[in-house]
């Protein structure tokens, strides 16, 4: 015996509803996630524009030649901008690292988090440094991010 399921019209309408109301709401939501990841315009995303803004202009009006310096002199000064920003990046962690070499041998206060406690203060004397893109210091047998550090004494 075989078992058949069919649906009435009203079943079919409802499910049709559902499922419309289910589709509208996941397109939603990811726009919503592009339209927050696609905020930040980038050199790339300039450099089309004006590609595409000078593709299409109309050959009867062409784009005059103070606005294209102008468009060229914005998108200098994003790039400028840009290699900036990274070279401030740069010399940050740098300075991270020389401020945390420059403990070695010195007391340190940090404040480190115990899962599911409250903030402990550690105190010691630096031991050890390692260079990486987020300095750490040794302190007491245990290696504990540069950022933790509180105060650096001459002596404890």
């Amino acid at each position: 015996m075989a078992l058949q399921s069919v649906l009435s019209p009203q079943e079919k309408a409802a499910t049709a509803l559902w499922a419309d109301a289910e589709n509208k709401k996941l397109a939603y939501e990811l726009n919503q996630k592009n339209m927050l990841a696609n905020q930040n315009l980038g050199k790339e995303d300039f450099l089309k524009i004006l590609l595409t803004q000078l593709s299409h202009q109309d050959p009867t009006a062409p784009m005059q030649d103070k606005e294209f310096i102008a468009q060229m002199a914005q998108f200098s000064s994003l790039e400028q901008m840009t290699n900036m920003a990274a070279d401030f990046a740069k010399m940050a962690r740098l300075l991270k690292g020389t401020e945390a070499s420059a403990s070695l041998g010195k007391a340190v206060e940090l404040e480190v988090q115990r899962a599911g406690l409250e903030n402990e203060t550690v105190q010691g004397i630096v031991r050890a440094v390692t260079r990486d893109e987020t300095p750490q210091v040794l302190v007491n047998g245990r290696f504990y991010d540069w950022d933790r550090v509180t105060a650096v004494f001459d002596e404890l």
